[in-house]
Order: structure tokens, then C-alpha cells, then sequence
């Protein structure tokens, strides 16, 4: 199992962990709550924590492609969301399982 991690330093972590899985719900399995939240992508599972100071990004995948292309996949689309905020790029750091 391929393995990588991101924090995000912001005060609107759930805010936007809550509108990534709201996005993503529509496309894909999806379960969350304020403070957690995890999206089964075909090609990877992403898992989401948020506090109110950052948002933790934890990512699952069966192969170091697939890894990179869900990583890929929610910095998209939290920088997105985060426009008004300077959060990315993202720093990840990866392993295996």
C-alpha cells in the first residue's frame, strides 16, 4: 500500500473538508462529518480531519500512480475552494505500507 499525508494550516478546515466531500459525494462513496470525512476514489481512498487550525489529508493507494493521481485530485480541488486563502501547494509526504 502506498501511503501520503498533508497538513494544511487554516481556520476553515471543516469548512472545507465539508464542501470537498460534499463535491465528491456526487462521483464517489463519500461519509463525513464535520471533523472527518473519506472519499473512495476508483484509484485511491482519501480520509480528511480537521480542527481549528488545519486540515490533515491522509491518502491510501494501491500503487504510487494511483497515489499521486488522488493526491493530485484533492489539492485541486481544496485549493479551489480555498481561493481566498494562500494554502497550497501542498506538502506531502509519502511512504509505503
Amino acid at each position: 500500500m502506498f501511503l501520503s499525508s498533508s497538513t494544511v494550516r487554516t481556520e476553515h478546515a471543516s469548512r472545507y473538508l465539508q464542501q470537498l466531500c460534499k463535491h465528491f459525494r456526487h462521483k464517489v462513496p463519500v461519509e463525513f462529518a464535520p471533523e472527518e470525512g473519506e472519499c473512495r476514489f476508483p484509484f485511491g481512498t482519501a480520509r480528511l480531519r480537521a480542527d481549528d487550525r488545519q486540515l490533515t489529508v491522509e491518502i491510501e493507494a494501491p500503487d504510487g500512480d494511483r497515489r499521486a493521481r488522488t493526491q493530485d485530485v484533492i489539492e485541486v480541488h481544496l485549493l479551489r475552494f480555498a481561493f481566498r486563502e494562500n494554502l497550497g501547494p501542498m506538502s506531502w509526504r509519502e511512504s509505503e505500507a
